[in-house]
Order: structure tokens, then C-alpha cells, then sequence
């Protein structure tokens, strides 16, 4: 498929880049969005085919395995894009739960090639979370990244590669994913974080009005008891950062203040990485990467409104 790109503001990240640290899990069956529908923090059975989502897996204690992009693929089967270094681990322990479910779980990687798409696209679906099937693959729209404070439109692309666009590099795509504000758990980062520790209900990852799932119990007292006081912010370095590094504050040095979640570098801004923190590390002070004395990081802004109280 070709995606003319109109012209660009200088230097504004625009392009296509395969994905090779994503992969894709295809559940199928007549029972596929039933068995999700108890496994994730989102509504899967209610998906449209015009629909996609954001969901988390998480452990019985609320601590995220994983974090899917969800969307149909025909009339009962599920496509699950996520990180690729921890997809046969968590394929392994969702298939444990299978059970006599009408469910097959399979890695679909190597048949389902996934591109990021960065830039304006016009023939591209606009609304966030939607997907539409077009010649030679699917394409879902992502939230926005940020870059030189405009928006960054992202799609997510599945099939063959998109011919006559620009290379945007991996690096950079990174760099826009964690500017968005949208967390992908990795390796690095499973099991770290309760699912508003890194903002996923804000960017329309979790459904409180669902039924169970492994761990919705802790995730729902996060919620609605006030118990939380981590969340997640961009922030730019002059060094480059790594998912699962540690974050530590100058009045605090003893302890972790926070951790990498992506990281990635932009065009004009440099290093950029999307970090869980205290929020009482955001208060004064500073922050630094990778120990008391490592680089020092700047907070940014994120693209939808961050709640600085204790949800």
C-alpha cells in the first residue's frame, strides 16, 4: 500500500518503521473475546470491527504483565500487538487459563508484520482507538505523540510494508511512543507497575465497569481509595535512558524515586522517556537517571491532563 505523506513542518518526525521489538498474539475461537473478557483491564466482548483497544494483563497482585493493542480480525478471532521480548512468557501463562475455553492462542509474528506510522495521514482512520482494514493490512489509530509541543499523529499498521514513505528511524518512533504518554510494558518493566502507576486509565486502557480479571480487585481499591502516589511523566536527558533503569531524587538518594518506562530520542529534543515517579518527586528538586549522580532529567508535559493529587 502506498501512503502519500503531505509536507511537514521542518525537521517534524514523519515516516514509516517496521516494529521489530513488538509481536502479535492471535487468539481465535467462538469463545476468543470471552476468554480475554475475563483475562485484561479492558472491555473486549463490546469491540466493534471499526474498534480497537488498549488493555493490560496483569499478575493476581495488580502488577501489569503486559500491556496489549487489541482489535477483530473476522468474526471471532483477536489480534493482540505487545512487547516482543515478553510475548512468550505471557503467551505461555495466558494459554495456562485456556482451559476447555473454545480459545486457541498462537504467536503470529512472523505472519503479521507490524509498522509505526507517524505523521499527518489523511486517509487514515482519525479517531483514537479506531482501526479500519485497508489494502494490504490494518491500520489503528494510536493516541498522539508530542513533539516541539504540537501533536504527532500515530497509527499503528499491520500487513505489508507501506510503500513510498519516508524511514522514520526506531529510535525516533520510540521517542514519539513515549512522548504519547502511553505505556507498552516490557521485560524490563514487568511486573512494576499497578496499571495507574504508568496512567493506562487515562489513556483508555483500563474499563472499571467490566467484570473480574486477575488482580482488578487491587487495581480498582488504586482507583477509588486514594491509595496511589505514582504516576507516570515525560521527561527529556542529555543521556540516552533504558526501560527498567531507576529514577532517583536529590533529596531522597537512598531509594529509587521511580522507573523507565520507554525511552527513545526526538528530532530538537534530544533523549525523551516516558518514567513512573512519586509523586512528591515532582514537587522540587531533581531528578536523576540511573543513580543519585547519574544525568539529570527535565519533566515534560504530557498530551492529556495528568492528575497531580493521589487518585
Amino acid at each position: 500500500m502506498s501512503l502519500p505523506f503531505p509536507p511537514a513542518a521542518a525537521s517534524a518526525p514523519q515516516g514509516a518503521v517496521r516494529l521489530t521489538d513488538w509481536g502479535v498474539i492471535r487468539a481465535a475461537g467462538v469463545e476468543a473475546r470471552k476468554f480475554l473478557q475475563g483475562q485484561l483491564t479492558q472491555d473486549v466482548e463490546g469491540m466493534g470491527m471499526g474498534d480497537a483497544r488498549l488493555a493490560g494483563y496483569c499478575s493476581a497482585k495488580g502488577r501489569l504483565l503486559a500491556t496489549f493493542v487489541v482489535w477483530r480480525d473476522g468474526a471471532d478471532d483477536l489480534l493482540l500487538a505487545c512487547s516482543a521480548d515478553l510475548l512468550p512468557t505471557v503467551l505461555k501463562r495466558l494459554s495456562m487459563f485456556v482451559l476447555r475455553a473454545k480459545c486457541k492462542l498462537s504467536d503470529v509474528s512472523a505472519e503479521q508484520s507490524l509498522w509505526g506510522l507517524a505523521g499527518a495521514l489523511p486517509d487514515l482512520p482519525a479517531a483514537t482507538w479506531s482501526r479500519v482494514d485497508l489494502a494490504g493490512g490494518t491500520a489503528v489509530r494510536l493516541p498522539d505523540a508530542a513533539w516541539g509541543g504540537m501533536p504527532v499523529p500515530r497509527w499503528l499498521w499491520a500487513g505489508a510494508a507501506p510503500a513510498g514513505t519516508p524511514e522514520l528511524g526506531l529510535g525516533v518512533w520510540q521517542g514519539l511512543e513515549a512522548t504519547s504518554g502511553v505505556a507498552r510494558v516490557t521485560a524490563a518493566t514487568a511486573e512494576q507497575f499497578v496499571p495507574q502507576m504508568v496512567n493506562l486509565e487515562l489513556v483508555g486502557g483500563v474499563s472499571f465497569q467490566k467484570g473480574c480479571y486477575p488482580g482488578q480487585e487491587i487495581v480498582a481499591r488504586s482507583q477509588y481509595r486514594g491509595t496511589l502516589k505514582r504516576r507516570a511523566q515525560v521527561v527529556t536527558s542529555a543521556s540516552p535512558l533504558q526501560p527498567g533503569q531507576e529514577v532517583f531524587h536529590d533529596a531522597d538518594p537512598g531509594q529509587p524515586a521511580g522507573m523507565v518506562v520507554l525511552s527513545g530520542s526526538l528530532p530538537g529534543d534530544g533523549q525523551v522517556a516516558l518514567v513512573e515517579l512519586k509523586l512528591a518527586s515532582l514537587d522540587s528538586g531533581t531528578l536523576h537517571a540511573g543513580s543519585p549522580d547519574g544525568p539529570q532529567l527535565t519533566v515534560s508535559l504530557l498530551p492529556y491532563a495528568f492528575p497531580l493529587d493521589p487518585a
